[in-house]
């Protein structure tokens, strides 16, 4: 056996490391050692230990060491170590050598861009440019020749300026000529390098006055910073406040309605989901119990038989955008029944809101009643809907029942009213609360209208970046993924809170998003945008040239390959199967090692 010290052994004297050697032997062996006839031979080339077990005085780690050796029958005999051949080449295994380890990089020499040589290159082209630049020519004269003879008014101006080794300082920072590469050569080095980071403005800023000046040097990285297209797309947008559109006010009940699905609940009687319908103008509610997994034509009939014939045909609806909801079967059934379907645009909630708040009150609701086993929520359901319509709504001030029916529902026999009113009377009655509910529905989007805020506007062809925190991309890791994606063309214009974009083919998401996700793509011509390149012709095919691979996986003994196409963005990465990788072989040879040395350094750590 062979053991190395670790810790505070490290540290011991050579004579406490060589018993402790005897100590680990004894206690790898101890089933074949221990209470043994005969005594034990223990051979070692640290003469002292003889003696060891004679000695009168100890510490407490000797105590204990001698406790332990009190179960073993045995005898230390010195033996040189040269006559101790295995033992002594154990104990000089090479990897054990304390000898100084060599020189690794630590970080690549293409990270350093702030070197010595590169800031003497700059500088030396500073000083080759300075004198071309006529705005400095007479500072550069008043500091070389006139500087004694100069007017009080010059000399005031040109104060703060000095002339020292063919450079022109301000304030002690090195003036820069108005060169644009030169400019645009330390706004890269001081925002784009690995060294600083794609800092904000203001840190930008600090980082280039550190040691250079030139006017406007704050609206240069001001601009620059803005027109990073690594910073738009990394950094989160921050969102506009924004006035919100409020839908028009339906003229009498169940004229338009809502609709969405709750999911996620688990099996009751036979249901895990719940398909929410919402009258928009008594707000008047049907929670029917359904499954996540019904067809544009199931919910079809469900409609018929729970919705319709009890309030007859809409003639608007407004839904999200779910499969179920944009089915080609439902899509044709509302046009021959004649009902004007419409869905919110892409992830924005907003555009179907009162929906969203009543899923809130049904999951409180059954959060409330449903038993520890959740299983019987389905039994609950139609007890939520009643207390739901029986509540008054805050936008009509008025209870869904009480617009709907002219009354509200009888919660105690004993408040029955002895006189039934007549039928003329309570058509009066209905009529006016419409009428009062109606006016309270118009205030209530007035006070939506009267929250103001700023709506941006954005033309045909211009460029816009899309918020990417709704958006799955296929990478690794979300949290790396960009905060936003594009830019992207804006093809149409739907209204004043909602565009149309031109999105690749592989994203496959609704092309209309709620102006909120949308931010203008700034641009510079010395920050243009990575163009798409086009395919390259391979033996007569077009293909696209792979940046990198990022994962796979085998789907019926084929493999396939999650692509990073060179040119595009993580928006474009597509899951593409081996044989059409025929000219990538060294990619997927690299990616097949990298994912081999993975394993085989996580098998080590285990």
């Amino acid at each position: 056996m062979s053991k190395s010290f670790s810790g505070a052994k490290a540290n011991y004297d050579t004579h406490n490391k060589e018993l402790l050697a005897i100590i680990k032997a004894l206690e790898e062996w101890r089933i074949f050692l221990e209470a043994m006839d005969r005594p034990v031979q223990v051979f070692t080339d640290h003469r002292n230990l003889e003696y060891w077990m004679q000695a009168r005085t100890f510490n407490r780690r000797h105590a204990r060491w001698r406790i332990f050796l009190s179960d073993f029958n045995f005898e230390i005999h010195y033996r040189p170590g040269k006559q101790s051949g295995k033992p002594d080449a154990l104990s000089r295994r090479s990897d054990y050598i304390d000898s100084p380890q060599e020189p690794e990089v630590m970080l690549p020499s293409e990270v350093f861009a702030n070197t010595s040589e590169a800031e003497l290159k700059i500088v030396t082209e500073i000083q080759d440019k300075l004198k071309e630049d006529p705005s400095l020519e007479p500072i550069i004269q008043f500091l070389m020749e006139d500087a004694d003879n100069a007017p009080p008014s010059i000399r005031k101006a040109y104060w703060d300026y000095d002339w020292e080794e063919d450079l022109l300082w301000y304030q002690g920072k090195l003036v820069v000529p108005d060169s644009e590469t030169l400019k645009e050569r330390l706004l890269r080095e001081f925002h784009d390098s690995p060294l600083a980071g794609h800092p904000g403005q203001q840190r930008t800023l600090e980082l280039l006055s550190r040691n250079y000046w030139w006017p406007g040097m704050k609206s240069s990285a001001k601009e620059w910073v803005e027109c990073c297209p690594t910073c738009q797309a990394n950094c989160q947008a921050h969102a506009p406040v924004i006035a919100l559109k409020p839908l028009e006010v339906p003229p009498y009940p169940f004229h338009t309605i809502s609709y969405d699905f709750i999911t996620g609940l688990p099996k009751s009687n036979g249901h895990d989901a719940i398909l929410v319908v919402i009258d928009s103008f008594s707000k008047f509610g049907h929670f029917i119990p359904t499954t996540k997994k019904i067809t544009s034509k199931g919910l079809a009939e469900l409609f018929i038989s729970q919705v319709w014939k009890l309030h007859g045909l809409p003639v608007r609806t407004i839904s999200d955008r779910g499969t179920t909801f944009t089915g080609k079967f439902l899509k044709a059934l509302y046009q021959r029944l004649g009902v004007k379907p419409s869905f919110s645009s892409a992830y924005h909630p907003e555009s179907d809101g009162q929906t969203e708040r009543v899923n809130q009150f049904i999951e409180f609701y059954l959060r409330s009643y449903v038993a520890a086993d959740h299983l019987d929520w389905a039994s609950w359901l139609p007890l939520a809907e009643y207390a739901y319509n029986n509540a008054k709504h805050s936008a009509t001030g008025k209870t869904p029942f009480e617009l709907v029916y002219g009354r509200n529902p009888v919660m105690n026999p004993s408040n029955i009213p002895a006189n039934v009113p007549e039928a003329n009377h309570v058509a009066d009655t209905l009529a006016q609360e419409w009428k009062e509910a109606e006016s309270a529905l118009r205030m209530s989007k007035e006070r939506m209208v009267g929250n103001k805020g700023v709506i941006p506007e954005y033309s045909i062809g211009d460029k816009v970046w899309l918020d990417g925190k709704n958006v799955e991309l296929r990478t690794n890791s979300n949290k790396l993924d960009p905060k936003r994606l594009g830019p992207f063309e804006i093809t149409e214009k739907i209204s004043s809170h909602a565009y149309r974009l031109k999105l690749p083919e592989t994203l496959k998401i609704h092309d209309v998003f709620y102006v909120g996700l949308l931010s203008k793509a700034h641009e510079s011509p010395s920050q243009p945008f990575p163009e798409r390149p086009p395919p390259e012709t391979i033996e007569g095919e077009e293909e696209y040239e792979v940046e990198q691979i990022i994962n796979s996986k085998q789907q019926q003994g084929k493999w396939f390959y999650l692509i990073k196409w060179k040119g595009y963005g993580p928006e474009d990465n597509s899951w593409e199967p081996e044989e059409l990788l025929k000219h990538s072989q060294e990619e997927i040879k690299r990616f097949n090692q990298a994912r081999l040395r993975k394993a085989c350094d996580t098998a080590k750590s285990l």
